[in-house]
């Protein structure tokens, strides 16, 4: 088998001697379309192959092997002016007349890219490189599907994208516990660089019982992404999990007012992780109802993710601890949400499961359109024992779900787990941040810096006290 983390690593390390792609940023930018490239023509081949109508609609002499294929090829200035004259150009200037939507995908990807690499010998390098994977091979395309992971992850802990990367653990979980079912319609409409929608893709595929259910996935499962990055990663990320044409659109979720959705729109069952923390753009808060307008993004995502879902219809959803709580808006969004859907479950995470990207506290919450919530169950998620955090090198594991998974099934309080009821939740103000009952308080554990304020008060408090007491009696 292909040293593919050997031949990645390579790659890698010949761009950060390129003065165009000196930050991780641009080094996974310029990775993002020459791979998107390769991999796609390496599906034209395939496609080729099965049916015997297909036409690639990237131009021959643009295809990754003409051009890229001979390690003896263009080189130097003549690669450069190639690539940047010639190959981006065309590609972002496609033909769309025929309709063809793998046309449309190239010009997307294209349209919102640029080759960042100033030296064409050094690109040649690169290419040289990404040459020795074999993406028609299955066991360098899983290889290589596992460093592409460790790509956007690392990407997202720098902090360009604004949104945080979730584990591959919790896109597993959250998956499972969803169960989509074939035939249903799939959304995730914050879909990042296509997390979510690969573990829903494997999950079906595992449990595809015909041809027709297995093709009919790639139909069914589909996202939504307003990034050029993240929207070029999803669409590889795909094409690396056997999606010949990805069902994601290139846009913004929120720029389109509630009242135009139709029937037809709504789907089975969302998964996500909505962007927070963030602020929305372009006034698409008023693309909302007013008692719901907010220009808090996790808030209105949740509304949509509520509109979108048929009656019966089933979401999990990734949300701050910020948007359990609050007055005004925030409130109002809660009720509607507990009074048009069943939110039979909250799971709480520790501060750390998004670490290094982000110490905030995060839930899985889980509901059902088209029923009001009468009880809620809590579990909530315990770090390993002897573990204080989550970080970047020790991130959350799936089989730490293992109990959790049991209970799902055949549910009883325990120290993990208890349950609050609507009466209760609506009289406080629709507050789903509930507490574990079963737990003790746990003393707050404070860093050196924040215990050096408190003794620096206590002494100011001390000093003043003593200036009052010598006042009075001296």
């Amino acid at each position: 088998m292909t040293n593919v983390s050997g031949i990645v690593k390579s790659a890698r390390k010949i761009m950060r001697q390129d003065t165009g792609t000196g930050s991780d940023e641009l080094r996974i930018l310029q990775l993002g379309w020459m791979l998107f490239l390769k991999i796609f023509s390496d599906k034209d081949k395939e496609l080729e192959l099965l049916q015997d109508d297909y036409t690639s609609p990237i131009p021959a002499e643009l295809h990754w092997d003409v051009w890229a294929g001979n390690d003896e090829g263009m080189t130097g200035d003549e690669l450069l002016q190639f690539v940047d004259r010639k190959l981006f150009p065309t590609l972002s200037n496609i033909d769309l007349s025929t309709g063809n939507k793998r046309a449309l995908l190239v010009h997307e990807v294209f349209d919102n890219n640029y080759n960042y690499m100033k030296s064409g010998i050094h690109l040649r390098q690169v290419i040289n490189k990404l040459n020795e994977i074999d993406f028609n091979n299955s066991k360098d395309k899983h290889v290589f599907g596992q460093i592409y992971e460790s790509f956007l992850g690392e990407l997202q802990s720098a902090g360009t994208l604004g949104e945080f990367y979730t584990p591959r653990a919790i896109t597993e979980l959250m998956t499972e516990l969803i169960d989509p079912k074939a035939g249903e319609q799939v959304l995730d409409p914050a879909c990042g660089t296509g997390g979510f929608l690969t573990a829903v893709i494997e999950h079906l595929k595992a449990k595809a019982s015909s041809v027709a259910e297995r093709e009919a996935i790639q139909h069914n499962v589909k996202g939504w992404e307003y990034k050029p990055l993240p929207y070029m990663l999803a669409n590889t990320n795909l094409i690396l999990h056997d999606i010949s044409l990805p069902n994601i659109r290139y846009g913004d979720s929120l720029e389109r007012p509630l009242s135009e959705y139709r029937q037809s729109d709504r789907v089975d069952v969302i998964i996500a992780n909505p962007p927070f923390g963030g602020v929305v753009s372009n006034n698409n808060e008023n693309n909302f109802p007013q008692t719901y307008r907010t220009k808090e993004s996790a808030d209105l995502f949740l509304i949509l993710m509520i509109h979108l879902l048929k009656d019966g219809g089933r979401a999990a959803i990734v949300l701050p601890d910020g948007s359990l709580t609050g007055d005004g808006i925030k409130q109002r969004i809660r009720q509607k949400l507990l009074e048009d859907c069943n939110l039979h479950t909250i799971i709480r995470l520790p501060n750390s499961v998004f670490q290094p990207y982000a110490s905030v506290a995060t839930n899985l919450l889980f509901f059902t359109k088209g029923e009001p919530t009468k009880n809620i169950w809590y579990w909530e998620h315990k770090l390993p024992e002897g573990q204080k955090s989550y970080s970047k090198t020790k991130q959350i594991q799936f089989a730490e779900f293992d109990n959790l998974k049991q209970w799902w099934h055949q549910r009883e309080e325990s120290e993990q787990a208890w349950q609050a009821n609507i009466e209760t939740i609506a009289t406080n103000g629709y507050n789903l941040d509930v507490k574990n009952p079963h737990r003790a308080e746990e003393e707050e554990q404070l860093t050196s810096a924040q215990l050096l304020d408190l003794m620096h008060a206590s002494f100011q408090r001390s000093d003043a006290l003593l200036a009052q007491l010598r006042k009075e009696f001296l």
